[in-house]
């Protein structure tokens, strides 16, 4: 059995059909964003994009835990 998707990752599907935008898409406009700090991050996609804070929060911190763990 597969085990339940945890932490950051659990919101995507609600996000993908909220937005409209696959997630890979997210985290690139994230990665090449001049931006680099979370809450700057947070807030961008929040009043440029639209996203809800939750939404936002969970696509910066897995983008950012992938870029800090490579």
């Amino acid at each position: 059995m597969t085990a339940p998707v945890k932490g950051p990752a659990s919101y995507f599907p609600s996000i993908e059909k909220k937005y409209g935008r696959p997630i890979e898409e997210w985290k690139e406009l994230i990665r090449t964003s001049p931006l680099t700090k979370h809450m700057e991050l947070v807030a961008w996609l929040k009043s440029e994009h639209g996203l809800g804070h939750g939404h936002a929060n969970a696509l910066v911190a897995h983008t950012l835990a992938e870029r800090d763990s490579s």
